[in-house]
């Protein structure tokens, strides 16, 4: 078996941390990192000094607020968070219902803000949270305006299902994404849970390229789909202005 560099271990302690799995003894972190006792030990030892894993009062590690200054840094986190929150706020005003901003990474979407009020539609997500791009509508919106190879890659690949309405049709999904590049606006019905709706639409940065997708998540019962799409292509048109986008006349 090829001996693992120290990166990859370092990055293997780092990646034992998940959103299920967010508070971990030194023993947990062995197991799920696939290292041994002495070697996590080391490791977790030096991220622990530097900042990257911090160690409670029971002896259990949390990722480290040393991590959470770097990823601030990062243009597709924070930075847009912030430049996009104005415009998420005032959908959320005009809906009242849940409003996310979401990017993709690779074959997934990685949501990065999220706005929600006490009577709106529960939802499996939350910031940091990862899902395939094919069954939420920011995502169908991500993968719509993604390079055709990744879209052929994406289609022609096995699609999770979670609900009886989840698309798993390469020929309907590929329908789906040219609607979406049609319409400017992406809809994900029950496709998570059978009670959700989503109307999403693609962000632009400077260059015109598709950077990020913002969405608002309704009942099914009382999506109004029509009335939804101008508010969230309003939205995200005034994210991609702030970004820098010049739209020239063309739909965004």
């Amino acid at each position: 078996m090829t001996s693992r560099s120290a990166p990859d271990r370092l990055l293997a302690v780092l990646a034992a941390f998940d959103h299920t799995h967010a508070a971990l003894s030194l023993t947990d972190i062995s197991r799920r990192a696939g290292l041994t006792l002495t070697t996590a030990h080391r490791l977790v030892g030096a991220l622990t000094e530097w900042g990257a894993l911090e160690r409670d009062a029971s002896g259990v590690y949390h990722v480290g607020l040393r991590l959470w200054e770097i990823a601030a840094l990062a243009p597709r986190g924070l930075v847009l968070r912030q430049v996009a929150l104005p415009y998420l706020e005032d959908l959320y005003e005009a809906t009242h219902e849940n409003v996310q901003l979401a990017v993709r990474d690779g074959s997934e979407v990685v949501y990065t803000e999220w706005l929600s009020g006490r009577s709106a539609v529960g939802v499996h997500i939350r910031v940091g949270a990862r899902w395939p791009l094919h069954v939420t509508g920011v995502g169908l919106a991500l993968l719509a305006h993604a390079d055709l190879e990744l879209q052929e890659a994406y289609c022609a690949r096995p699609l999770a299902s979670y609900t009886a309405h989840t698309v798993t049709d390469p020929g309907q999904l590929r329908r789906m994404l040219a609607e979406v590049r049609r319409t400017g606006v992406a809809v994900s019905s029950r496709q998570v849970t059978e009670d959700a709706l989503s109307v999403a639409a693609p962000v632009r940065g400077p260059g015109g390229a598709v950077v990020a997708a913002v969405s608002v998540v309704v009942p099914h019962a009382d999506a109004a789909v029509p009335v939804l799409a101008p508010a969230v292509r309003l939205a995200a048109r005034g994210i991609s202005r702030a970004l820098g986008w010049q739209p020239e006349g063309r739909p965004g």
